[in-house]
């Protein structure tokens, strides 16, 4: 578990993954959270579907690069957003991050706290030496996340900013 201020990221099991997608309030009762509203995008479910959970079922990799991290504000016991890796560092040391704040939850900061304490554990990991995303270029509130922690944008394609955080050597 990772801990900010006004923050808890939890990374979810293979179970509690099961639970996370039947959308109803058993995820929350297994992690004796309040209820809280939230959706599943086709992307996410795409992303659950093909990778996230074959991923975090295979015994033989880390599945804290695997899982989805579920992020809880403290104050209300709730869940308010999720982020996850996208795999183990490649060869070069690199990770993808992804992320996504709740409806309800939005412009307050909690993302970028988030993402904040995320980057804190990566710079913690061995094998890891920078972070990359790929933002929307109409999701402003999304690349602002990332503009708040410290990442530069690399390129762009026709509907994405590529963005990347590189650590300093210790």
């Amino acid at each position: 578990m990772i801990e900010t201020e006004r923050l808890r990221l939890l990374p979810l099991t293979y179970d509690q993954l099961l639970l996370y997608i039947r959308m109803d309030p058993a995820l929350e009762h297994e992690l004796q959270l309040s209820e809280t509203t939230r959706s599943i995008s086709a992307d996410l479910q795409e992303a659950f579907d093909q990778t996230i959970l074959p991923n975090v079922a295979d015994k033989s990799k880390n599945y804290l690069f695997h899982t989805l991290w579920t992020v809880i504000l403290k104050s209300e016991n709730r869940m308010v957003g999720d982020l996850c890796l996208v795999g183990e560092p490649n060869d070069k040391g690199e990770v993808e991050i992804g992320y996504g704040t709740y409806e309800d939850f939005r412009g307050k900061g909690y993302m970028s706290e988030a993402v904040g304490g995320m980057i804190g554990w990566l710079k913690t990991q061995p094998r890891v030496l920078s972070v990359n995303a790929a933002t929307e270029k109409i999701n402003v509130a999304s690349f602002t996340v990332l503009k708040k922690n410290n990442f530069k944008k690399l390129g762009e394609s026709e509907t994405l900013f590529l963005w990347r955080l590189d650590f300093q050597p210790a």
